[in-house]
């Protein structure tokens, strides 16, 4: 794995001649990609809105 990804950095694997994105390298982009888009819509999901959300408000009041 480490040999793999030292070639990779190094240029040796990874791009073909014209300095295109392999297939693997389109395939890995286009599925970071999906998943980036499903962790955005569970966060959306999640999200709870700010209506909905109850604030502290400090005390001003003195104490002592």
């Amino acid at each position: 794995m480490l040999a793999l990804l030292i070639a990779k950095e190094s240029g040796m694997i990874g791009q073909n001649d014209a300095g295109t994105p392999s297939r693997g390298e389109q395939i890995e982009a286009a599925e970071r990609e999906a998943a980036r888009r499903r962790l955005l819509a569970q966060a959306e999901a999640d999200r709870i809105p700010v209506e909905e959300t109850t604030r502290a408000v400090p005390d001003r009041r003195r104490h002592g």
